[in-house]
């Protein structure tokens, strides 16, 4: 019968661990702990705690590094409210994270100048072995295949991101161009999409953005059988997402020549040509040895910015990767629905710069589910009811409901619902107002008007004026 280890003595050991956002090595977690345990004992306790889930392992040997093991990860998104002196108050939207991902989150939030800079780590790349190693959890890959459905190689590939393809281009359109600043509203997404029409005040290079997307993802979903994990695939995305936005119109579709920096990040990327290719290629035949389609899709997200192949656009381009497998398998894609901004970033910058992936699983998974609950490719609850739609639901429903009586057209009803959210809801709330009226509104209809009480004269009316 093995030895009964006190709790007490493993609770000490995961607190130490817990001081290391990076990871703890065994002589780290042994200085830190005042109980004194000799090395192999130690090692069996940290062993014991790697089969209990309370930490995780990384690396081998003397590279051994320990973290806390990420806890079950929630679906709501949490919001705190945060102050700077001399500034007003403003509310941050967050997703719920696991215990690694806060690790990292609270690391990379450091002042920059108390965080070490660092240069690309070929060994992250060379470390990784496909269909051996693993950035998702077997537990992660079970739960994303429940969510996205079973891969389905009886149909012909990209067939189900064909069915669904207006509303993919414009979720995946609109939510990436907003990870970067865009400024677009869905409906106004939607308006240039469908009818060529730019919105009223926008900067050029934004509308040149969403157009950009929408050719790209094209070329995903119409060429799903030929689109891989290679140069051709790759390349081509990052010339159709970069046109007639770079200084180098030569630059689009092109491997760098010349060093760049990332703002906000003490990550400095490779600059030699050469080894950059190199590198480029390695991604790749990487990423195409992995069978598992999710896995295959965060590897990409996780390398690809990490490399930063391109003078720019390179997160986009790895926004748009992560769908290849997705589409080709036929399973529910990728559109980053709901996904903050600041989130994101966050996960990036603990791949920048401790080559820790935690942060930027929780995201990916977080948001894999919300895009699958928008194209119901799985029925799956998604727990409590939205909080904030319960709070507005009367705001939301009368203001689509006005919408559709007054027969308003595209662009009169993004300026209407603009207006009433800044009339009726407080500012923190405002931007989040609008965007679930807009969809709302995108998602009207025979089967749901009567949510809105609309009758269905009314509804029919009103789609002739908004088509």
């Amino acid at each position: 019968m093995p030895k009964r280890v006190p709790t007490a003595e493993l609770n000490a050991l995961v607190d130490a661990v817990a001081k290391f956002p990076s990871g703890a090595s065994v002589d780290e977690i042994g200085n830190l702990t005042e109980i004194t345990l000799p090395r192999r004992t130690l090692q069996r306790r940290l062993a014991r705690l790697v089969e209990q889930r309370r930490l995780s392992m990384q690396g081998g040997g003397p590279g051994t590094r320990y973290h806390l093991l990420a806890k079950d990860i929630d679906v709501r998104p949490t919001t705190s409210r945060l102050t700077l002196e001399g500034h007003p108050a403003y509310v941050e939207t967050y997703i719920p994270i696991s215990a690694e991902g806060a690790s990292i989150k609270q690391a990379i939030r450091e002042p920059i100048q108390n965080r070490q800079p660092v240069g690309y780590n070929r060994a992250f790349l060379d470390g990784y072995r496909p269909n051996s190693s693993y950035y998702l959890s077997a537990n992660d890959r079970v739960r994303l295949v429940d969510m996205g459905g079973s891969p389905n190689s009886d149909l012909p590939a990209g067939t189900y991101a064909r069915r669904i393809l207006h509303r993919l281009l414009i979720d995946l359109s609109w939510n990436s161009s907003r990870l970067e600043g865009n400024t677009y509203s869905i409906l106004e997404t939607e308006r240039l999409l469908e009818l060529g029409e730019a919105a009223d005040g926008k900067d050029a290079r934004e509308t040149q953005m969403i157009l950009n997307h929408k050719a790209a993802i094209e070329l995903l979903v119409e060429q799903a059988d030929e689109v891989g994990f290679n140069r051709y695939t790759i390349l081509n995305l990052h010339a159709l997402l970069s046109d007639n936005l770079l200084a180098d119109p030569q630059a689009c579709g092109r491997l760098r020549t010349i060093g760049v920096g990332i703002g906000g990040t003490v990550y400095h990327p490779l600059e030699i040509p050469q080894q950059i290719d190199e590198c480029f290629q390695q991604v790749l035949d990487t990423a195409d040895a992995i069978t598992d389609p999710f896995e295959q899709a965060f590897f990409s997200m996780v390398h690809l910015p990490y490399l930063q192949p391109f003078e720019d656009v390179n997160k986009r381009v790895s926004r748009l990767a992560a769908n290849l497998p997705l589409i080709r398998h036929n399973l529910s894609p990728l559109s980053f629905v709901d996904v903050p901004e600041r989130a994101y970033v966050d996960g990036n910058l603990g791949v920048y710069e401790l080559n820790r992936t935690e942060l930027l699983r929780d995201v990916f998974v977080w948001a894999y589910e919300r895009s699958c609950a928008r194209y119901s490719a799985v029925r799956k609850s998604l727990g409590e009811p939205d909080a904030f739609r319960l709070r507005y639901r009367t705001a939301i429903i009368d203001a689509v409901a006005e919408i559709v009586d007054r027969q308003m057209a595209k662009k009169t009803a993004i300026a209407f619902i603009r207006r009433r959210a800044v009339e009726d809801i407080p500012q923190d709330d405002q931007a989040r107002f609008s965007e679930v009226v807009e969809t709302e509104v995108i998602n009207l209809h025979e089967g749901n008007i009567a949510r809105y009480r609309l009758r269905l004269s009314q509804f029919q009316k009103w789609r002739q004026t908004w088509h």
